[in-house]
């Protein structure tokens, strides 16, 4: 894999050992990344922090992809590394799809930017009704943020009520943030709940009552660490909703990669709305939103009261003819299904080799999902990591990223489907070993 040298540490004994250990790999990671240095410091001056998307930064700098092919990036120091960031589950494709790829091609010599609608659009859109059971009908847009805030509107719309409910903790957007207080966030009147705790969530939602236009939920979390939802909470949560008169909007942006239909569909759930992005778009941008025809309709504009929807990119050539090709001839129900389990059994497996390293290190998830995580015990809710959790994932990344390892430096690793058996074994037996390596910085960290 990646010819960077990795760092041979010391064992030091007192508190600073974290802080020593995690310099010298900065130190090590700024000199063997001269190139992407460069780069990011040139982006500074046009872009705040040399940055466009706040995800993808990372101290001190991160590296700058040249290009990439399968589950395989190299960055412009020609570094390559094994992708398990999969693009934050929006490349399940991988990078190259020769399927993907042709399809763009003819459709790119094709024309761009029509202004008109496409036969693509409703082949996709058919598609994605008959694969998700609680999909009617849909809308495309461009992104899951996008699609959360039309949905959240189009409940408020429907219901003629003003707040909404969310999960303390969770993400569904840039504007739709509730890992504390965002001032950017979307003005809608908001109530926040507990994951995987029905009786206060229930109590919450009596509470609200008649205002409540909808609840928000990803049946795993996703960004907060890859933690499935107890079934018989979200069953709660649908019950209790129906109970006020309220709708249950399921954010399946990244979730609805499990399986043929989703998680709704695994859990054999039924909410009114739900969105889609991610690897939907086959590589190109997308979102959607869909649920029951009649809050759906109201959409159609040869209704005298028609709900507005625009967008220019809406339908784009692009994303509508990858995401047709993406789910009609690549990701079948047969092979989703399939690669639900193979996900499975690769953190299975992963689970077990972290419990022989004897190290309050735990790994969550469901499927292709999964997210490494410091503590005595894994956890079932969104969480603010104690002090010294966020520089143990920054060793254990930078000294991953060594050994031509990329995933989030938050810990949270995405398979594609490029991914070999042998890749993921290589993958996981360097994690075991630098987290060996570093077994005394987290035990000094996580139980001091």
């Amino acid at each position: 894999m990646s010819s960077v040298p990795a760092i041979t540490e010391t064992i030091e004994s007192d508190s600073t050992m974290l802080s020593a250990l995690l310099k010298s790999e900065r130190d090590l990671y700024t000199e063997n990344n001269p190139n992407s240095l460069a780069l990011h410091r040139k982006a500074k001056a046009a872009l705040p922090g040399g940055n466009t998307r706040t995800v993808l930064h990372y101290s001190p700098f991160p590296i700058t992809v040249k290009r990439a092919q399968g589950a395989h990036i190299v960055d412009v120091d020609g570094h390559q590394y094994q992708d398990f960031l999969g693009e934050y589950t929006a490349g399940l494709y991988g990078h190259s799809h020769p399927k993907i790829t042709q399809a763009l091609t003819r459709a790119l010599s094709d024309g761009l930017t029509f202004g008109s609608p496409t036969e693509q659009e409703g082949r996709l859109g058919a598609l994605i009704c008959e694969r998700f059971p609680a999909v009617e009908r849909l809308r495309f847009c461009n992104s899951g943020t996008e699609a959360n805030v039309l949905a959240l509107s189009s409940a408020r719309a429907h219901t003629g009520r003003t707040d909404i409910m969310v999960v303390d903790g969770s993400y569904h957007g840039g504007v739709l943030t509730f890992v504390g207080d965002n001032p950017l966030n979307a003005p809608f009147p908001t109530h926040r709940i507990p994951f995987n705790d029905l009786r206060t969530a229930t109590e919450t939602i009596n509470r609200v009552g008649g205002r409540l236009a909808a609840l928000i939920i990803e049946p795993m979390i996703g960004a907060g660490g890859c933690i499935p939802a107890d079934a018989d909470f979200l069953k709660g949560l649908r019950e209790a909703t129906e109970a006020v008169g309220a709708l249950l909007l399921f954010d399946e942006v990244m979730t609805s990669r499990h399986g043929p239909n989703g998680l709704h569909g695994m859990y054999g759930l039924r909410p009114d709305l739900i969105t889609f992005g991610k690897y939907l778009g086959g590589g190109m941008s997308f979102g959607a939103f869909g649920g029951r025809a009649d809050i759906l309709d109201r959409f159609d504009p040869s209704r005298p009261d028609a709900w507005p929807h625009a967008g220019t990119f809406n339908n784009n050539v692009f994303s509508m003819t990858a995401g047709l090709v993406g789910l009609g001839e690549i990701y079948t129900p047969e092979v989703a299904q399939t690669f639900f389990a193979q996900g499975e059994r690769r953190r299975e497996k992963l689970a077990e080799s972290l419990y022989g390293l004897q190290l309050p290190v735990h790994v969550t998830g469901m499927g292709s999902m999964m997210a490494l995580h410091f503590g005595l015990k894994a956890p079932r809710a969104p969480y603010s990591p104690p002090p010294g959790y966020s520089d143990l994932c920054e060793l254990v990344h930078l000294k991953m990223m060594a050994k031509g390892q990329f995933y989030a430096r938050r810990g949270m690793i995405n398979l594609s489907l490029p991914v070999t058996d042998s890749m993921f074994e290589d993958f996981a037996s360097d994690l075991i070993a630098t987290l060996d390596m570093c077994s005394h910085a987290i035990v000094e960290t996580v139980s001091p």
